[in-house]
């Protein structure tokens, strides 16, 4: 079988990795042991013509890997726990949920007030405004994940990332999945959720330009929530084509945020977290080879 386009995310414990019509977690188990799940999924973009369309599909892989990721880490929750209580689906469904709205205050309105604070101090035109606006929400992005960085949970989740990372970069370079082999390989990838915010950051600055300057503060915060498919779809594509075209120069420039800022979100795992990776990386191929 030809080589076939892999990615994934660290979960707690372990590790995710997805391939075209499944997806395998890998979970490091409080005996040691590692337990692995597989499950075949087969996305929108394949079942309908128009989902799989130029930007209209970057928003449907962004829910697609929301819901999957969500699976993966009520699994990863409950193998890796101690204690016989298990995580729901609805218990995570709330945590994400939350998360989204503290997300939209934190990222997208604190910015925009804090400009707009800016813009009245200053007399700043349209332009400079969304650019102070972009400079800020950016600060404050990287600002919490170098504070998250520094929680022990989140350590080891950064750890797994990079073993994730690490076994995708051995498997693509066609060489035996081995503790050994993948431990030669970067922590950093140019296919990364992390990239892909930081095009979503950057693109918004783009967007955000043709909102009317004279709107209301509030009027700009709802044009901002309403846009963001837009701005995913377009980040999708451009991911899509740094990872492809990572030797080219342009396509250097524009990972390099992304990839700079992949030296917080990930780590240098141990030799008993790249095994848990390159479990769930076998999973997945091997399922995805005998469908």
């Amino acid at each position: 079988m030809d080589k076939i386009t892999l990615g994934g995310q660290a979960v707690i414990e372990g590790v995710l990795i997805r391939s075209p019509n499944h997806y395998a977690v890998a979970v490091r188990k409080p005996d040691n042991k590692i337990s692995v799940k597989t499950e075949k999924y087969v996305s929108y973009t394949k079942k309908n013509k128009f989902f799989g369309f130029l930007f209209i599909r970057g928003v449907i892989t962004l829910f697609e890997t929301v819901i999957v990721g969500m699976k993966a880490l009520i699994y990863s929750a409950n193998e890796s726990g101690e204690e016989k209580e298990e995580l729901t689906a609805k218990e995570l469904a709330f945590t994400v949920i939350t998360s989204i709205v503290v997300a939209l205050l934190i990222f997208k309105f604190v910015p925009l007030l804090l400009a707009n604070v800016l813009s009245k101090n200053l007399g700043l035109s349209n332009f400079w405004f969304n650019i102070f606006d972009g400079i800020i929400k950016i600060f404050i992005f990287v600002l919490y994940l170098v504070a998250l960085s520094f929680m022990d949970d989140v350590k080891r989740l950064f750890e797994y990332h990079g073993a994730e990372h690490m076994s995708v970069h051995c498997y693509e370079s066609k060489k035996k999945l081995t503790v050994k082999n993948v431990k030669t390989f970067k922590t950093l990838h140019p296919r990364c959720g992390t990239e892909f915010l930081l095009l979503v950051l950057f693109t918004s600055i783009i967007f955000y330009m043709f909102i009317p300057f004279e709107a209301s503060l509030m009027l700009k915060y709802v044009y901002r929530i309403i846009l963001l498919p837009v701005i995913a779809g377009v980040s999708y594509e451009l991911l899509k084509l740094s990872g492809k075209h990572y030797d080219k120069i342009l396509f250097k420039i524009i990972a390099w945020p992304g990839m700079m800022l992949q030296k917080i979100t990930t780590s240098k795992p141990s030799d008993d977290q790249i095994e848990v990776a390159i479990e769930s990386l076998k999973a997945a191929f091997n399922a995805e080879n005998s469908s």
